[in-house]
């Protein structure tokens, strides 16, 4: 069988990147080892999170079905950050573990130039250092244009538990023996990385009484653009907060060595920001407690997952741990945590695009890059649909900046920085975070999406709508009252009472002054959307312009390319090391040039010159 694009794995990216690419009127076949566990949340049960719900945002804003779908399947949702500035709010939404996938499912099987294929891919097919297709454990061969693998963390998974292991995936499901040994062959360098996931707790034997409950907001959120709320605020289940205690990281310390990670079982390396229980006891030994939560994964069972308590202690010494903590003295553990390591590419061999550099037609995703977390691997999964849509159509990448999105950092780290572990995209990653926000993702991306195709007629008149409004109410602001025109409230907010005309704009960018107090003085009406990303467009203006020309500098840096065929050997006086990495990376800009590791201001000021005076000598003389 022959298709346009073949996506491998139906996870988080691969459900995103078969959906983008069949979106593009390509005939899609999406294979995973089974078809029950697309789009399933083996670890976390939530979707979003501090930078991750933008990141969900984006997804959403650029065609995607990640937020559309936790929208219908939560079973509670909240802003993060909601008492700072908008820079780092985030929407965080408890999935339901049933509904999500099963909702997911629904919305893949409904793209009618999609296939759904249950097989274990275990070779490559490749000719003349281009992608041809896969062939299963079977031996059935299919054959693509392209190719995007989305594998997770079922490349020669291994399960690990104290001292103990299996060679399987999450679930006990079959893992891929091969793959990653052909991908090696082919000359990816292939890095071990390692996470996990925690507890399992049966609800009914926690005391909830010494616990402090977390309850979704009032006010009602959606990740999508396109849908309205489709919950009842009032009937959101609760999470619950617990912390760990003395005694918990005593029996943590005295069992050290029982710990696949401590006790030298494990080999690959785990994630820095989402760390084991026994890694944060050991990194943070002046910490008296950690905070976890208590979290319900499903309506259709009970399991409550342990939030922050991830661990590869041995089973008996968990339930020692878990003991340990206050209002768990006596609850039982329906499923033991557990590390699992597995196999990715080193996502320097990457480019921009997602498309490897190693083989033509070939893309990938998700954990396989190095990542970790769903929005991460959604992020990339879209964008390498995209992509991979894109060259088939003759038409130039989808190449998000810095300054567009988190995805566009995500991917920018991964192909000019790289990672030795599990990547996480946190908010101080992001240097111009504060036009990165929530509120102006479909501002920020939808017209793209439209422009390659992912993106509906109907969706992107709603954005042209939503900016006609932005710029009326902004016009509607010039508007200016004299002191007689001033409500009272507006007086009592500012504390001195104005004796000056101003214009409702300045008024505005008085800390104590919310953009409700001026609705009064408005011809037209706005929704509170429209009200939010005014009202931060404004009281943050100084800011805002300031983060602008940052950018541009940036911009200016990213045109002065750096030509594909240059010898960094020929770059006098280039430090060792950062030869090397230029060597490695090859950067396609300054700019992109001035963000990886070991190159200092030194060296690009030097590759500067050379490009500038005996690059193009060089050139011109041949």
């Amino acid at each position: 069988m022959k298709y346009d694009i073949i996506v491998v794995g139906g996870g988080h990216a691969g459900c995103e990147a078969a959906n983008a690419a069949s979106k593009q009127n390509l005939h899609v076949a999406l294979i995973t080892s089974n078809i029950n566990n697309i789009a399933d949340m083996p670890c976390n049960p939530s979707i979003g999170g501090t930078a991750k719900g933008i990141v969900v945002r984006e997804i959403d804003a650029l065609g995607g079905l990640m937020g559309r779908v936790a929208d219908i399947s939560h079973l509670q949702i909240k802003m993060l950050n909601s008492g700072k500035g908008p820079a780092v709010k985030s929407l965080r939404a408890q999935g339901d573990k049933i509904t999500y996938p099963k909702n997911m499912l629904k919305e893949l099987r409904s793209i009618k130039t999609l296939d759904i294929i249950e097989a274990m891919v275990e070779d490559i097919i490749v000719e003349d250092n281009c992608v041809k297709g896969i062939k299963t454990s079977d031996g059935v061969e299919y054959f693509c244009d392209a190719l995007i693998l989305t594998t997770g963390t079922y490349l020669k998974s291994k399960i690990l538990v104290g001292s103990k292991n299996k060679l399987e995936g999450p679930h006990g499901e079959k893992r891929s023996n091969h793959l990653s040994d052909r991908l090696r062959e082919l000359g990816f360098e292939i890095q071990r990385l390692k996470t996990g996931t925690p507890q399992r707790i049966d609800p009914t034997t926690v005391d909830y009484s010494v616990l402090t409950p977390e309850e979704g907001d009032k006010h009602p959120w959606t990740f999508s653009f396109d849908l309205k709320p489709q919950y009842d605020v009032d009937k959101q289940r609760k999470c619950y907060l617990v912390y760990t205690n003395e005694e918990t990281h005593r029996i943590i310390r005295e069992n050290l060595d029982k710990s696949a990670m401590y006790g030298g079982y494990a080999e690959g390396i785990g994630p820095r920001y989402c760390p084991s229980i026994e890694d944060k006891v050991v990194r943070f030994a002046d910490k008296e407690r950690h905070q976890l939560f208590l979290e319900p994964e499903s309506n259709y069972y009970p399991d409550l997952y342990l939030q922050g308590f991830s661990t590869s202690m041995p089973e008996d010494v968990q339930e020692l741990m878990v003991h340990s903590l206050k209002g768990l003295e006596h609850a039982k553990i329906l499923k033991y945590a557990y590390a699992i390591e597995y196999d990715a590419i080193n996502p320097l061999q990457l480019t921009h695009s997602l498309e490897t550099k190693v083989i033509k037609n070939l893309f990938t995703a998700g954990q396989i890059n190095g990542t970790s977390g769903y929005e991460e691997a959604a992020g990339q999964g879209l964008i390498a649909g995209i992509n991979a849509g894109l060259k088939l159509r003759g038409k130039e990448p989808l190449i998000l900046k810095r300054n567009e999105s988190y995805i566009g950092v995500l991917i920018d780290d991964l192909c000019t920085k790289g990672t030795k572990e599990p990547y996480r995209l946190l908010t101080s990653r992001a240097e111009y975070r504060l036009i990165l926000r929530h509120d102006n993702a479909d501002l920020r991306l939808r017209r793209y999406g439209y422009e390659v195709g992912v993106v509906s007629e109907e969706q992107y008149q709603h954005l042209l709508d939503k900016e006609k409004k932005i710029a009326s109410l902004k016009e509607e602001l010039k508007k200016v009252i004299s002191p007689k025109m001033v409500s009272k409230e507006i007086n009592e907010a500012l504390g001195d009472p104005l004796d000056v005309g101003i214009s409702l704009y300045n008024l505005l960018k008085r800390p104590p002054i919310k953009i409700e107090y001026l609705i009064p003085y408005l011809e037209n009406e706005y929704d509170e959307e429209i009200l939010y990303i005014v009202e931060v467009a404004v009281k943050y203006e100084g800011y805002i312009a300031k983060t602008e020309r940052e950018v541009e500098r940036m911009l200016k840096l990213e045109s002065k390319k750096i030509p594909p065929d240059i010898d960094y050997d020929k770059v006098k006086n280039l430090a060792s090391e950062a030869r090397q990495k230029l060597k490695q990376v090859r950067p396609q800009t300054i700019a992109q040039a001035t963000r990886i590791s070991g190159v200092n201001p030194t060296d690009i000021s030097i590759l500067t010159v050379y490009l500038k005076k005996e690059y193009s000598k060089e050139n011109s003389d041949e």
